[in-house]
């Protein structure tokens, strides 16, 4: 058996645990490791293993994106849209630490990329996203978390291109800016 990783993504997980379950009934012992394996995919909706793996190294060699979902945790996701009011502005600093790095992420996601600006070009850019008036902790905390660069001086700022964590991406979508 292959050790590398091969993700198996389900439209519906009752559907999956009721069909496992019943197969597991079916069943006159405690399946092996193999036999384990062809209920899974079989429950997800394949034939059988080697069906799910023939699937799966198609579809890498087609070289198509990986399919990537990520845990989301959408109660997260919920109270940092909260945070901001209709027309995507930041309204208070968050208590919380996980909600104040998401909503540096949000934050990031409206400086543009590939630009330098200049300290007053960032806060003023900064000022123009929040309601609570403290563009120089946005600025500060912003290159804190590298999610910025600045030149020793300060005069000059970039966005750092990094990948969003999957609950910012998550807020992103619901968040206008």
């Amino acid at each position: 058996m292959s050790k590398s990783p091969m993700p198996l993504y389900v439209g519906d997980l009752s559907a999956l645990a009721c069909n496992l379950r019943s197969q597991l009934q079916e069943s006159e012992s405690v399946p092996g490791h193999v036999e384990m394996l062809n209920l899974l995919v079989k429950a997800g909706g394949f034939r059988n293993y080697q069906h799910f793996k023939a699937q799966y190294d198609a579809r890498r060699g087609l070289d198509l994106p990986e399919q990537e979902y990520a845990e989301i945790n959408y109660k997260l996701v919920k109270r940092i849209v909260r945070l901001f009011n209709d027309e995507g502005y930041l309204t208070h600093w968050p208590k919380k630490y996980s909600e104040r790095v998401i909503c540096l992420w949000v934050m990031w996601s409206r400086i543009s990329a590939k630009k330098t600006y200049t300290e007053c070009e960032i806060s003023e850019l900064l000022e123009q996203q929040h309601l609570f008036e403290d563009h120089a902790l946005l600025r500060r905390l912003l290159v804190d978390h590298q999610l910025m660069t600045r030149t020793a001086d300060g005069r000059e700022y970039r966005r750092v291109e990094v990948r969003p964590p999957a609950e910012a991406v998550e807020a992103f979508k619901h968040i206008r800016g």
